[in-house]
C-alpha cells in the first residue's frame, strides 16, 4: 500500500478519458450562509458507472455540496455542470426529473402506503382521473425484480424491516430513471449481512451506468465499494484519489489533517472482584426472552448482535422505556422497579438513545435547553429556572465534550451530526449518573469525532462510572469493551472475554453459526 505522501501529488492527476466525461460536476463552488462561508471554491464530479465517495468530518461541507448538486441549495459562486453544460438545478427535489436523485439518511417513505404506492408517489399513473393501480403494481414488480429484490409490491412500508425499506428507496430511485444517485449514510442502520446485500444492488446500478455519490463515515465500506474518493476539510477540497491506492488510515488522515495513531484508548481491565452495580435476571419483554447479565463498577460492557437481535429492547426494559413481562433488576444489591426514564435517572442510571434526531434532541431548540432538559431540577430556585445556572452548565459541557459551534445559540437541528452526538452525550451526563447505557455511540459521525467519543467513554470508566455500550459496529465494541455479550433473536447467546472478543467469534454467534452459554 503506498504511503499517503507518495500519492498526495497525484490528487488531481485523474484522466477522465477512460470512462468519459462527468455526468454532473461542481466547478469552483463556494457557499455562504449570511456571514458564514461553508464551502470554498470546491471542485467535484461524478462519472457514469462509478461510485465516488465524498468524505470529510462532520461540518466539512459534504451535505452542503450534495444539496447544491441536487438543487436543494444554490451556490454563492461557481457553477454546476450537467453533461458538460452549465445548469441551474430546480429546487425542492425537482432535479429528479433530470435524473439527479438523493437517498437521504432519514428514509423518505410513506409508511402507511404500499411499496408500489411509494414508488409512484407524486407521479401516479392515472386515466380519466382514476389511479391505474394494476399498472403501477405491474411496473413496481418489474423494478423490484430487476434489482432481484424479494419484496412484494403490495406490502405496507411499515411492515418491512429497515433493510428492505432501504432497498425500496433504491427501487424508487430506479423508477425515476436516476442518472446520478446520492446516498447519504445508507448503511447506518444495516447489519453486516444486510450491508453486503445492499452493496450488491449498488454495484448493479453502477454497472448499468448510474453515477453514484456515496457519503459514509464507515471507512472500510468506502474502500470496498468506491472507485474514487474525494475528501473535504473545513469546507475546502483536500484531495481526489483512486480508491485503489487508499486504505482507511489514509482516508482518515486526509479527513482530519493528522495521523490518528490511537483510535481506541487503552483498555482498563476492571478488578474481577469489583462490586456488581447492576444485575439483570431473567428479563423478558414482548421480544426479549429470559435475559440475564451483570455490570461491574468501572467496567465497559459491550452488547453486540445483528439488527433486530433485541439489544435496544433489552436496554429500554432496564430503564423503564419498555414493559418487563418477567424478571428482576438489582441496583447495588437492592431490587428496583424502574417504570420510566425519570425513575432511572433518579436511581443513577442514564440512557443515551441511538435516535438522536427523533428521541434524543429537540432539533428546533437551542443547545442549552437540550442540555438541561433531563436535569432541570439542578437549575431551579424556588420553582424558577435560573438562566445563569444553565449557561454555566453549557459552558462546562462545551469544554468537556469539545462541542464545536460558532454560536452557542444555534438550533440543535442546524448542528453537524458529530456535534449533535456530543451534545446528546453531554445531556446524558448532565444528571451525573453512576451507570451509563449508550446505544450506538458514534452512529453517523466522522472518524475524528469517533476517536473523541471513545476517549470520553474510557475517561468515564476511569472515573468509576459503569458503562454499557450497545453497537452495530463490532470493531467499536471490540476496541472499547472488556466483556462482550452477543444477542440473537431476542436472547443472550454468549458472553465473551479476553481473546474471545474478536470479529470472527462475535459474527459466528450473531449469525447463529455457533452456540454458547447465556451470560
Amino acid at each position: 500500500m503506498p504511503l499517503l505522501r507518495d500519492v498526495w501529488e497525484d490528487s488531481v492527476a485523474i484522466d477522465n478519458s477512460a470512462t468519459g466525461g462527468p455526468v454532473l460536476a461542481a466547478r469552483r463552488i463556494s457557499k455562504s450562509f449570511g456571514d458564514v462561508q461553508v464551502l470554498f471554491s470546491v471542485d467535484f464530479d461524478v462519472r457514469p458507472g462509478e461510485v465516488h465517495a465524498l468524505m470529510g468530518e462532520n461540518g466539512a461541507g459534504k451535505s452542503t455540496l450534495v444539496k447544491i448538486l441536487s438543487g436543494l441549495e444554490q451556490p454563492t459562486s461557481g457553477e454546476v455542470l450537467l453533461d458538460g453544460k452549465q445548469v441551474k438545478l430546480p429546487p425542492n427535489g425537482e432535479a429528479e426529473e433530470l435524473g439527479v436523485v438523493v437517498i437521504h439518511q432519514e428514509l423518505n417513505l410513506a409508511e402507511h402506503l404500499t411499496v408500489a404506492e411509494n414508488l409512484f408517489l407524486g407521479r401516479e399513473i392515472t386515466r380519466g382521473g382514476f389511479l391505474r393501480r394494476a399498472e403501477m403494481a405491474r411496473r413496481a414488480r418489474e423494478i423490484l425484480e430487476s434489482l432481484k429484490l424479494a419484496i412484494s409490491e403490495d406490502v405496507l412500508i411499515r411492515d418491512l424491516p429497515i433493510a428492505d425499506r432501504q432497498m425500496v428507496e433504491i427501487a424508487k430511485a430506479i423508477s425515476r430513471d436516476a442518472r446520478v444517485l446520492f446516498m447519504d449514510e445508507p448503511t447506518a442502520v444495516l447489519s453486516p449481512v444486510e450491508t453486503e446485500v445492499f452493496f450488491e444492488q449498488v454495484r448493479r446500478l453502477r454497472d448499468k451506468g448510474v453515477g453514484i455519490v456515496f457519503v459514509s463515515h464507515k471507512l472500510d465500506e468506502v474502500v470496498a465499494l468506491s472507485d474514487r474518493v474525494t475528501v473535504l476539510r473545513d469546507g475546502q477540497w483536500i484531495a481526489t484519489h483512486p480508491a485503489s491506492i487508499l486504505d482507511g488510515d489514509a482516508i482518515a488522515q486526509l479527513m482530519v489533517g493528522r495521523e490518528l495513531k490511537s483510535l481506541y484508548p487503552n483498555k482498563q481491565e476492571p478488578d474481577v472482584d469489583e462490586t456488581v452495580v447492576l444485575s439483570v435476571e431473567n428479563v423478558s419483554t414482548t421480544y426479549v426472552r429470559g435475559a440475564s447479565f451483570s455490570l461491574r463498577k468501572g467496567e465497559i460492557l459491550g452488547f453486540c448482535g445483528l439488527i433486530g437481535s433485541g439489544r435496544t429492547e433489552l436496554m429500554e426494559a432496564v430503564v423503564g422505556l419498555a414493559t418487563r413481562r418477567t424478571g428482576s433488576i438489582m441496583l447495588n444489591g437492592q431490587p428496583v422497579a424502574m417504570r420510566s426514564v425519570d425513575e432511572a435517572f433518579a436511581a443513577g442510571i442514564a440512557y443515551m438513545t441511538k435516535d438522536r434526531k427523533g428521541k434524543g434532541l429537540l432539533l428546533t431548540a437551542p443547545m442549552t435547553p437540550n442540555l438541561t432538559l433531563s436535569s432541570l431540577s439542578r437549575h431551579l430556585s424556588h420553582g424558577f429556572l435560573l438562566p445563569t445556572s444553565e449557561e454555566k452548565a453549557m459552558e462546562v459541557a462545551i469544554r468537556r465534550f469539545d462541542v464545536r459551534v460558532r454560536d452557542d445559540k444555534v438550533l440543535a437541528g442546524r448542528m453537524s451530526g458529530g456535534n449533535q452526538q456530543k451534545l446528546l452525550l453531554a445531556k446524558t451526563m448532565e444528571t451525573d449518573p453512576d451507570i451509563v447505557i449508550i446505544d450506538e455511540p458514534t452512529r453517523g459521525v466522522d472518524v475524528g469525532t469517533k476517536q473523541q467519543i471513545y476517549h470520553f467513554i474510557a475517561a468515564l470508566a476511569r472515573e468509576g462510572k459503569s458503562i454499557i455500550v450497545v453497537s452495530s459496529e463490532m470493531q467499536e465494541v471490540i476496541g472499547l469493551a472488556t466483556r462482550v455479550i452477543v444477542m440473537r433473536q431476542g436472547e443472550i447467546v454468549v458472553e465473551l472475554e479476553g481473546d474471545e472478543i474478536n470479529e470472527q467469534e462475535i459474527m459466528r454467534y450473531s449469525a447463529g453459526l455457533k452456540k454458547g452459554m447465556a451470560a
